[in-house]
Order: C-alpha cells, then sequence, then structure tokens
C-alpha cells in the first residue's frame, strides 16, 4: 500500500517544485498588483479629483493658478523621470506587442512606467484635467505582468506577449469590474490577430486581478444600476445616437491623431508654453461650464445613468473640448472615462428630442456610441456599457448604436485612434537612437 502511494506523492513533490509553478506563481502575483493597482489609482483619482472640485467650489478663480501649474509640473516629471508614460497608455502598450522578436518592451512597459502612470494620473486630476485613469490602468498593468515575466526569466515570445496582453485586459476589468469587457478588449484592441494560446493566460489574469479589486472596493457596478428599456417605436433613437456619437467621436480622433502631428515640433520646442496654454483652457473651460468639464466626469455620467441629473446642454461641447485639450498636453491620462461622460451628456441631449423613450436609455446609448466613435472598437464599446449599468434589456440596442457609431467614425478618421497612436510609439522605440528624453508629444 505504502508503495502504490509513493509514485503519486513524488509525482505531486515534482510539480510543486517544478518551474512551471513558479512560473505561474509569478504570473498569479503580478496579476494580485494589477488589481491593487486598480484600487489605488482609483482611490488616488477619486481623492484627487474632489480635492480639486472642493478647491473650485472655495475659490473659483483657483483652477487658474492650479491648473496650468499642475500641467506644467506634470509635462516637467513626465519628460524629466517618466519618459514614455505620457497620454493614455493603451498605444503603448499596443506598440510593446507589434514590437519584433526579441525586443525588448521595456522602453515602454516597465515598473518606472507604471509608477509614474499612476503618480501622474493622479496628478492630472488634481489639475482639473479631463483625463480618465482607465488607459493608464491598462498601461501599468501591461507593465507590471512584463515585469513579471522579466522576473521569471520568461524568454518564449508568444508567453511574452500573452502576459502583456492579460495585463492589460485586466487593468480594464479591474479598472471598471467588467470581466467580460476586459476579455473583449483583450481581443478586440490589443490583439487585432488574436493568439488562441493565450486565452488561458488571459482569463485567468483577469479572474484573479478582478478578484482583487472586489475583495478590496466591494462587488459595483461602475455607473449604477438602470433597468431603461426600449419599446420597438422608440428604436429611432438608436440610428440618431449612432449617427451623432460616431460623428463627434471620430472626429475627435481626427483631431488627436492630426493635431499631435501637427504640433509635434512645437511641443517639443516649447512644450512648457504648450502646457500653460493647455491649463489656462481647461481652467476656462471649466470655468464655462460651472465645474463640470473638469477632471474624470464620473460624477456627472453616473448622475445622468441614474436619473435625476439636469446639465447644461453645452456640457458635452465642454468636456470634449477639455478632453481635446487634456490630450494634445502630453500629459499622462486617459480617454474612456471623458468619453463615457461627454457620450452621457451628448445622450441627454438627442434625449430631449424624443420625450416619449426613457431619459436613461438615451444617455446609454449615447455613451456607448461615443465611445465607439473614439474607440472604433464596438464589442468592446457596448460589453463594456452594459457591463458598466448591468442592463441586459438593452443589449441589441447597444450593440447596434455601437456598429452604427464605427461605421460613421471611420467615415472621418480611417485610422482607429489607439492604432494610429501606438504606430508612433512603436517607430520611436525601434529607434534606437532615440533618448527617453525625445518622447515628446502625447504619441
Amino acid at each position: 500500500m505504502r508503495q502504490h502511494l509513493r509514485r503519486p506523492i513524488r509525482r505531486v513533490r515534482s510539480l510543486l517544485r517544478g518551474r512551471r509553478w513558479a512560473l505561474r506563481a509569478t504570473f498569479w502575483g503580478g496579476a494580485v498588483l494589477v488589481g491593487l493597482s486598480a484600487v489605488a489609482l482609483t482611490q488616488l483619482g477619486n481623492l484627487a479629483n474632489t480635492s480639486f472640485l472642493t478647491l473650485y467650489q472655495r475659490w473659483p478663480w483657483a483652477p487658474f493658478l492650479v491648473s496650468p501649474a499642475g500641467i506644467i509640473l506634470s509635462l516637467w516629471l513626465t519628460r524629466r523621470f517618466f519618459p514614455g508614460s505620457q497620454g493614455s497608455g493603451i498605444p503603448q502598450v499596443i506598440a510593446a506587442l507589434s514590437q519584433r522578436t526579441g525586443d525588448s518592451p521595456s522602453r515602454l512597459l516597465s515598473v518606472r512606467i507604471a509608477i509614474g502612470k499612476i503618480l501622474l494620473t493622479t496628478l492630472g486630476l488634481f489639475s482639473g484635467a479631463s483625463i480618465g485613469r482607465e488607459g493608464p490602468t491598462v498601461h501599468v498593468g501591461a507593465s507590471l505582468t512584463a515585469a513579471a515575466g522579466r522576473l521569471a526569466g520568461l524568454k518564449r515570445p508568444g508567453l511574452e506577449r500573452a502576459l502583456v496582453m492579460a495585463g492589460g485586459a485586466a487593468g480594464i476589468a479591474a479598472a471598471f469590474n467588467t470581466p467580460i469587457a476586459g476579455i473583449m478588449f483583450a481581443i478586440e484592441e490589443l490583439a487585432r490577430g488574436f493568439e488562441e494560446h493565450a486565452t488561458g493566460t488571459i482569463i485567468i489574469t483577469i479572474l484573479i486581478a478582478g478578484l482583487t479589486a472586489v475583495a478590496l472596493e466591494g462587488n459595483y457596478t461602475y455607473f449604477g444600476v438602470t433597468q431603461a428599456a426600449l419599446a420597438p417605436r422608440q428604436w429611432l433613437l438608436v440610428p440618431t445616437c449612432g449617427i451623432v456619437g460616431g460623428l463627434a467621436g471620430g472626429l475627435f480622433s481626427r483631431l488627436v491623431l492630426d493635431l499631435s502631428l501637427r504640433l509635434r515640433e512645437t511641443l517639443a520646442r516649447y512644450p512648457y508654453r504648450m502646457a500653460l496654454a493647455a491649463g489656462l483652457l481647461i481652467a476656462i473651460l471649466g470655468t464655462l461650464s460651472h465645474g463640470n468639464s473638469f477632471g474624470t466626469g464620473y460624477p456627472q455620467a453616473r448622475a445622468l445613468v441614474v436619473g435625476g441629473a439636469h446639465l447644461p446642454w453645452a456640457f458635452p461641447l465642454t468636456k470634449w473640448l477639455a478632453s481635446l485639450v487634456s490630450y494634445l498636453s502630453g500629459i499622462p491620462g486617459g480617454l474612456f472615462a471623458p468619453a463615457l461622460a461627454t457620450g452621457a451628456g451628448l445622450g441627454a441631449d438627442i434625449g430631449r428630442f424624443f420625450p416619449e423613450a426613457p431619459l436613461q436609455a438615451a444617455v446609454i446609448l449615447g455613451m456607448v456610441s461615443y465611445l465607439s466613435g473614439v474607440v472604433q472598437t464596438p464589442i468592446t464599446a457596448f460589453v463594456i456599457v452594459m457591463e458598466m449599468t448591468a442592463n441586459n434589456a438593452m443589449l441589441f440596442p447597444l450593440m447596434a448604436a455601437a456598429l452604427i457609431a464605427a461605421l460613421v467614425s471611420r467615415q472621418l478618421c480611417r485610422e482607429a485612434i489607439y492604432q494610429g497612436l501606438a504606430a508612433r510609439f512603436a517607430a520611436r522605440a525601434e529607434d534606437k537612437t532615440i533618448s527617453a528624453k525625445d518622447y515628446d508629444g502625447p504619441a
């Protein structure tokens, strides 16, 4: 009997001692760090956003000092200590995935960049910039899992790509508490040519990171719960939101891609003058919107989703402009949260012309349409909005609006925004003669 037991016991011991389990432990530890970093960025971002708005409410003139000074400081820190951390962070992850086999992603993904991303995104929110934390969480997640792979001595390029993809997807899942959207984001945005063997790594990483975030913050729906639904006779709202959201999102993407190229030389020559101008514009837009264009836009979007909010009709316009200025300034910060807030305001404005339809339905249709118009990933857009609002009744309207918006957006901007920005990061990363300080501008 003992002899029969010894053989399986020896096998279990060999498995536990094997390198495979050491690698898995390293990867799982990286996933836990992604969840923890998502929670940290959420808490720091909320604190920074609330602090700035409190400052604005007490001293309405404060943004004209705080915003320019904060944008300039954030840009200086980015260029001096954390080059490569500017912008959303999603283009850097895509660029790292597209690098040639054998190239190190450390110029685009590193622990140093992850730390800088968290600190500087927080600083940007304290400056009133219209930025989000979800794109930075993707960058942080991919950087941490890539670092875990290097720590474990991983050399296989396929697994390295899978780890980077998994870390980025886990960042979206942990930031929004939307695990399905994290998987779709990996397939639709990061991969663009999904590798089948990466599936398990991605799902496990998303699961661990998501559970870590939920364990610390509790299970929640990002924008609250809405039971809004559309009757068949109200479906005219769907193509209307899709077309308007697609046009607004496509124009935003086109301007980001075009202006970041046209302003690149100016940004390189006069970076702090441009930062000063951006800070003043952010303060002016925030003052004109009575503070609604500052920060992520999460409070405004949530209020519209759950009902009862009455925002000015110009809210989506001021938020759109503030997001454009904030991104072009070159500081770290994401597009997702401001895009969702802009879309929510856009949907609320459109809903006024459809009084027979529930306003909350118009709001979430505006969210999915504008987000799909900006990023041109309709599946990710409708899944993420559906999960964030816990509304399965709007599944088909959300799908239709997201698809229409993406098609309309492509007529204005042929190149998806993240793919276009990623191509520029990849070109700079592959040029070995470029120093870290030459990462000027948002791309």
